[in-house]
């Protein structure tokens, strides 16, 4: 017992170490551009919840036009009313719509205005322009390191859904 309690120990703290070297990573790749990236959020006014909302209706589910708020709080972590708190945000500033579903009035489908894509697309440049900062800071062997470990990560369906489906705005 005491054995196991030791490897279980053990797995955590290493876990928790790896947590904290990628945060460290995190923090300073976005922290490279001087703040732009909060500077960009914090400009748009929007609560937090409203900002991680905007972004995740940026980038929809291939075949998809609108998301339910029910699907928009299961992806943030977010209870349905949370998520329908942070969208009727987003409803009244004209970022978002909100309209019933043709085939179920029960259920309500969210999408952006062009207004509201256009914030997400300032947010999605500033990230991108630190994290392109960062980038250029690494050396050959670093930057070939980070590519062989993304090229990893990239096999989990989660971080290639996510990758794809900002891929395309970040290209437009």
């Amino acid at each position: 017992m005491e054995a196991a309690t030791k490897a279980r120990t053990g797995s955590q703290s290493s876990d928790r170490e790896l947590a904290l070297r990628l945060g460290s990573l995190m923090l300073c790749s976005f922290g490279s551009d001087g703040g732009s990236v909060i500077r960009a959020i914090d400009d748009t006014g929007l609560a937090f919840t409203q900002m991680k909302a905007l972004v995740s209706l940026s980038a929809p589910t291939e075949g998809e036009e609108a998301m339910t708020v029910k699907d928009l709080g299961a992806g943030l972590g977010l209870s349905r009313a949370s998520a329908s708190r942070a969208v009727d945000g987003l409803v009244r500033r004209k970022l978002a719509t909100r309209v019933e579903d043709p085939d179920d009035r029960r259920v309500r489908r969210v999408s952006l205005t062009p207004a509201g894509h256009a914030i997400a697309d300032e947010l999605m440049a500033a990230r991108l322009e630190g994290l392109e900062r960062f980038v250029d800071t690494l050396r050959a062997d670093e930057r070939r390191k980070l590519e062989a470990a993304l090229e990893v990560l990239m096999e989990r369906d989660d971080i290639s859904d996510t990758y794809r489906k900002h891929r395309k705005r970040a290209f437009k």
